[in-house]
């Protein structure tokens, strides 16, 4: 179970009385998460979801609050934060910083069909349109530099037949990285991966996890979700997930000439990232009985898009 920082009733019972939503029913934890702890939460008033920030700057929580905010004014089905009764969003649970949201319908699916993929992908054009104008500035801490910095360390530890292909991913980021930022931007999810999104059926109910949110080029989130959602298990992209969700993204805002131009390298580098995030999560689990994603996943992501040709739709 990815619960970091177990809880007892009496504690949790002590944070909860200032939001006045009723009795503690029952709560557990989550098994899904990789990074936080989150526990389900049930309340006479609701039910609802408790995180404890594990990981990242604290400083940077009011702007995590400050854009689920936005996204839910914007009517896209976001955890935003529950305040206590003095208006106070974020709160201290057994020494970690601590948000309450609401619980949010439907269930994360494990095999995407291209209906869930077009949902997808119009979600994501939704969230940059709403923030493109009027963008809550926070770079990411695990962006290019944080890749340049943590990779040639992490490249020691891996296989032989690995090493060559991390070397060039990092080689091409630091190539690139000047264009990468001059793409168009907005806020990011930055994250979108399958257990980060809700259905019911083939309707999206709901995207959570913004822990890793960020302003940056809005194609680098198309990337991330594309090679979660639209991949083969053998790492190559699958056609009939991803043309559904490009069209989609693409009807709400259009691809520009500079984004075709970058798309290939775009999904290389979210592979880069998540191979690098996932070997350090592995690293320091060892002996935990914590959930950790396979990183081997996104060796085998980016080898499969070292000869991986498609164009975006629409590039105007």
């Amino acid at each position: 179970m990815s619960v970091f920082t177990p809880l007892e009733q009496h504690e949790l019972e002590a944070f909860l009385a200032p939001f006045r939503l009723g009795r503690l029913r029952d709560f557990q934890g989550i098994v899904a998460g990789t990074e936080n702890s989150n526990f389900f939460v049930s309340l006479e008033q609701g039910e609802y979801v408790l995180t404890l920030i594990e990981r990242g700057p604290t400083q940077d929580l009011p702007f995590v609050i400050e854009l689920l905010d936005v996204l839910h004014q914007a009517r896209i089905p976001v955890p935003h934060a529950v305040r206590t009764a003095e208006g106070v969003a974020l709160g201290t649970l057994a020494e970690k910083p601590a948000l309450l949201q609401p619980r949010l319908p439907g269930r994360h699916v494990s095999v995407p069909n291209a209906a869930h993929c077009s949902e997808v992908g119009r979600l994501l054009a939704r969230i940059h349109l709403a923030t493109r104008e009027r963008i809550l500035e926070r770079p990411s801490d695990r962006g290019p530099d944080w890749m340049q910095r943590e990779g040639p360390s992490l490249a020691l530890n891996l296989p032989d037949k690995q090493l060559p292909l991390l070397r060039d991913g990092l080689a091409e980021i630091a190539e690139l990285k000047q264009k990468f930022r001059e793409l168009p931007r907005a806020n990011l999810h930055a994250d979108l991966f399958r257990d980060n999104v809700l259905f019911e059926g083939s309707h999206l109910t709901g995207v959570i996890d913004f822990y890793n949110a960020c302003s940056g080029p809005m194609l680098y989130d198309v990337a991330i979700a594309v090679n979660d959602w639209c991949s083969h298990p053998n790492g190559e992209i699958d056609e009939e997930r991803s043309r559904p969700l490009l069209a989609a993204y693409s009807a709400l805002r259009r691809f520009t000439p500079a984004e075709a131009e970058l798309w290939q390298p775009m999904l290389r580098m979210a592979c880069v990232r998540f191979w690098l995030s996932r070997l350090i999560a592995a690293q320091n689990v060892v002996g935990q009985q914590v959930q950790v994603k396979d990183p081997d996943e996104f060796y085998r992501l980016l080898r499969a898009r070292q000869h991986f040709h498609s164009a975006l739709p629409f590039a105007f």
